[in-house]
């Protein structure tokens, strides 16, 4: 191609289109309507010009381009998903008291490090494990960034350069490509497999067992179960072999709660105590799953264990920063005084079906003002998962309103995502579903409103 030819001569420099871009929306930042323009030359650039739109199309390309990269991140969304604790849209939503605790912490100087009465340094985190011991029974506690840190560190500090026991049945891997084997590999200790997929014995950690066993790792399963022809061994009696071989247990919960749920329907596995009870002598769970608070990784268990682990270099570099200390000590504070209805997580995994049912047709009835006859909306029992990987094969029964019409439920399903304040349901059977049991106060009326602009915008339109 002779170089006058080249298409890509005809684009335009990155200033000039930058300009158009901020000409087209003053709103926009300048850095960010330059990088727009670089990223929609670079594309056209790519695919060897301006291709059959042309000037017009790359100027939307740009605008397109700055907007998103303009767009402040995290944003807010109305979860009508029904799930929880979902991963994708940051788990368990703090408490308001915890997110006031997270502002003055953030916005003034504090005593993070300082004991007032002495004058001296203090300890970061000395307040928050003792509201751990308190809550948990535990002999001590300790709290770090998140749950895979927490294991980690707990690895490293028993079991650096000798052998971690696992079951073949609990070496998982969950999102974010965090698996058992590449952590206790981390840890700098040797893995020793026993059992098979789907059954371990207690002659199979027995057998394992030798003067180079660092701990007994007991792993929960997130976001999977197993069925029919499985063993596994129970943690009570892990817990008994492990007295007799001489080494300690350490359980990775994942998700624990310090609040019995069980009345709930919450399995009992999941109540941090009485894990403790049945005998693990470290135990480990999330801070921003079922506990409702912040992303933390919580430690507790026997005293000297923790110890060694709160004095590991390790846990220098994996120490919680001052905002998450102080939604975590809002957090725990709530349950220790009896107010864990505050706390978001445990109020929706806790309402009744009655109460969703009569919310569910509030919405119902707004979504219905918004539509004008344009979408059938109707109400419907759904059934959801609480979430992040915390109680596999265990719903909640909720109630939805069924948004179904001519068009495509996928496509309104993007085009509500798109709205100023995006809106995110579960497309099933054709028809998107809003889920109330996730909605927080004010949801109602942004799904309303985001609803009568897709419409009126013609930004979904169904076929005639």
């Amino acid at each position: 191609m002779k170089p006058e030819s080249d298409p890509r001569r005809a684009l335009p420099a990155v200033d000039r289109l930058a300009r158009e871009v901020r000409e087209a929306d003053p709103s926009l930042p300048a850095w960010s309507a330059t990088a727009g323009a670089r990223r929609a030359i670079a594309s056209a650039r790519a695919s060897a010009g301006l291709g059959p739109l042309g000037a017009e199309a790359l100027g939307a390309a740009a605008l397109a381009a700055a907007r998103e990269l303009a767009r402040p991140r995290p944003a807010r969304v109305v979860n009508a998903t029904g799930v929880v604790l979902h991963t994708n849209l940051g788990r368990a939503v703090l408490a308001p008291g915890a997110a006031e605790a997270v502002a003055r912490a953030a916005g003034h100087y504090g005593d993070l490090e300082l004991d007032l009465a002495s004058g001296e340094r203090g300890d970061r985190l000395a307040a928050v494990a003792e509201l751990l011991r308190q809550l948990s029974g535990a002999e001590d506690a300790l709290a770090v960034n998140n749950n895979a840190a927490a294991l980690l560190l707990a690895v490293e500090t028993l079991a650096r350069g000798r052998e971690v026991v696992v079951s073949r049945g609990e070496l998982v891997e969950i999102g974010g490509s965090f698996r058992i084997p590449e952590i206790v590999e981390k840890a700098g200790a040797r893995l020793v497999e026993v059992g098979t997929t789907n059954r371990t014995h207690p002659s199979d950690y027995r057998r394992a067992a030798g003067p180079r066993t660092g701990c007994f790792l007991k792993v929960h399963r997130s976001n999977f179960e197993q069925r029919g022809f499985v063993a596994e061994v129970p943690l009570r009696e892990l817990a008994g072999l492990a007295a007799e071989c001489g080494v300690p247990v350490v359980e990775d919960l994942g998700s624990g709660t310090l609040v019995d749920l069980r009345s709930l329907g919450l399995p009992e596995e999941s109540f941090a105590p009485g894990r403790l009870a049945a005998g693990a002598d470290l135990l480990c769970f999330s801070g921003d799953k079922l506990l409702g608070g912040p992303q933390a990784g919580i430690l507790l268990g026997r005293g000297p264990l923790v110890e060694r682990a709160r004095h590991n270099p390790l846990a220098r570099a994996l120490r919680l920063d001052k905002l998450s200390l102080a939604a975590l000590d809002f957090t725990l504070r709530a349950q220790l005084e009896g107010r864990a209805a505050e706390l978001p997580v445990l109020r929706q995994l806790g309402e009744p079906a009655a109460a969703l049912e009569e919310r569910a047709r509030a919405l119902a009835e707004r979504l219905g003002k918004a539509a004008r006859g344009r979408l059938a909306v109707a109400l419907v029992p759904v059934r959801s998962p609480v979430g992040g990987g915390s109680l596999p094969g265990f719903e909640l029964d909720s109630w939805a309103v069924e948004l179904r019409g001519r068009g495509s439920a996928a496509a309104l399903a993007a085009a509500l995502r798109g709205a100023g304040t995006p809106v995110l349901g579960l497309v099933r059977d054709g028809a998107l579903l809003l889920d109330v049991r996730t909605l927080l106060p004010g949801d109602a009326e942004d799904c309303q409103s985001a609803l009568a602009t897709v419409l009126d915008a013609g930004i979904w339109e169904p076929p005639c």
